[in-house]
């Protein structure tokens, strides 16, 4: 490693430190550590630009503005309503219930715009049974980060896994004969939801009592959906984008136009035909200020400060340093790769990581006699599950944490965010570990 990947890999450690124990803002932070790479010759500030994958962050603006109008809807707290009446009125049943829907919903919507959608649901509820939210929206960020490559739709691994080795949406469910992504991720999933529901019943959350003061009922004479027909209007568009995107390879254009386009249909509709179709919809300048600006902020910098681990061939030094374990023994290679995968993509934004060592599989696979795909669900499996671990391995952790703070008026100590995240990221990687090891690579041994 020479001089100047020595300095880009310090830069980078320390701004990731910093961005970890947020002594100042975990944004700031980000942008000071790409413009410090900038400066010292990591990468140019034309570079810089380049690396932030600008067809992401279009489909982030664009669909969290749909997701803004479908929270207006008041279908969120109906939900909610119906959760809680599911749960019996067990506040932790109901944060489990409500945690584990959102994994399931993220395997075709993006994990950040889950948070966005259904934390509405959480703090209508905490208005009734004054519990802390962030606690609740914490956990509604990691599993809608855990669920993401069980199918082709939902996260950028397995996309980007799609991309590499041509599998297609089947292949998620079953391939080579066995049960892949789907329903491995499910069964490791149902385990952890079912370990965080134990947690809850053991927490202060399962001592809350109903407020009479505040207490509401989806039957009472003001439903919470107070304009159907705007609410049928946002969720006619929203689903024709997600659909829209799920054909995206039909379409022949990117994600991101596609969701800039659903997101500009929705505003023309209000703008056309608001007053004649009487959808009294949410001011559209409002709108785009209640956006999380902050955390599009974060992305892009976490984008930038990849690239300048790119730029330096840092991400290549690590990959050739898997090569000769990936050769000499699956096993050996397997459980190197799964598990010095998941602390890495614990402090990076996965994708890039992700990326550049489906190729190195790949190659591995086109030069010798092993099969590459218990090394490809090794990859992207504690790819995904170990960037649970922190707030800059998972940008939904970070939207999901902002909100919950900012509901509850107080800040997170890295204390109590760790007694979250780790619980919930050794609970998953063990069992998930176990499965893959079961079924992807005793077989291929034999």
């Amino acid at each position: 490693m020479d001089s100047l990947q020595t300095i880009t890999l310090i830069v980078f450690l320390v701004t990731i430190f910093l961005v970890i124990v947020r002594w100042i803002d975990s944004v700031v932070a980000a942008m000071l550590g790409v413009i410090v790479m900038v400066m010292v010759g990591s990468m140019t500030e034309e570079q810089a630009f380049q690396y932030v994958d600008w067809n992401v962050i279009t489909i982030l603006v664009s669909i969290w503005l749909i997701a803004g109008y479908f929270g207006k809807t008041g279908i969120p707290e109906y939900l909610g309503d119906m959760t809680l009446r599911w749960s019996k009125g067990n506040v932790p049943m109901f944060v489990t219930l409500i945690g584990g829907l959102s994994g399931f919903i993220s395997m075709f919507i993006d994990n950040v715009v889950v948070v966005l959608m259904l934390a509405p649901v959480v703090f209508h509820i905490r208005k009734l049974y004054s519990f802390e939210a962030t606690g609740a929206i914490l956990f509604i960020g990691l599993c809608s980060n855990f669920m993401g490559t069980a199918l082709l739709l939902g996260d950028l691994p397995p996309q980007m896994l799609h991309s590499v080795t041509g599998i297609e949406f089947l292949g998620f469910i079953w391939h080579s004969g066995r049960p892949s992504s789907f329903i491995i991720l499910t069964l490791t999933y149902l385990v952890v939801v079912a370990v965080f529901y134990f947690k809850f019943r053991n927490s202060p959350m399962a001592n809350v009592k109903l407020d009479p003061n505040v207490h509401t009922d989806a039957h009472e004479s003001e439903p919470h959906i107070k304009n159907r027909r705007f609410a049928w209007v946002v969720c006619v568009v929203f689903v024709l984008t997600i659909l829209a995107m799920s054909l995206r390879e039909h379409l022949g254009v990117m994600l991101g136009y596609i969701a800039f386009s659903g997101a500009v249909l929705l505003v023309l509709v209000f703008e056309l035909f608001g007053k004649a179709w009487r959808l009294d919809p949410p001011d559209l300048e409002g709108m785009l200020a209640e956006l999380d600006w902050k955390a599009i902020g974060f992305y892009v910098a976490l984008f930038a400060l990849v690239g300048g681990l790119e730029s330096a061939h840092i991400l290549k030094i690590v990959a050739d340093w898997f090569v000769p374990y990936i050769e000499s023994s699956l096993m050996v290679g397997v459980s190197i790769l799964y598990w010095v995968t998941a602390p890495i993509v614990g402090v990076v934004e996965h994708d890039a990581f992700i990326l550049t060592l489906l190729y190195v599989i790949r190659d591995v696979g086109e030069t010798t006699d092993i099969d590459p795909w218990p090394l490809y669900w090794a990859l992207v499996w504690a790819g995904t599950l170990g960037s649970n671990l922190t707030i800059a391995g998972a940008p939904a952790l970070y939207v999901a944490l902002s909100m919950g703070e900012k509901e509850d008026a107080r800040t997170w100590s890295l204390k109590e965010f760790l007694n979250f995240s780790v619980p919930y990221v050794v609970i998953s990687l063990v069992v998930c570990y176990i499965l893959l090891v079961i079924v992807w690579v005793w077989p291929f041994m034999a």
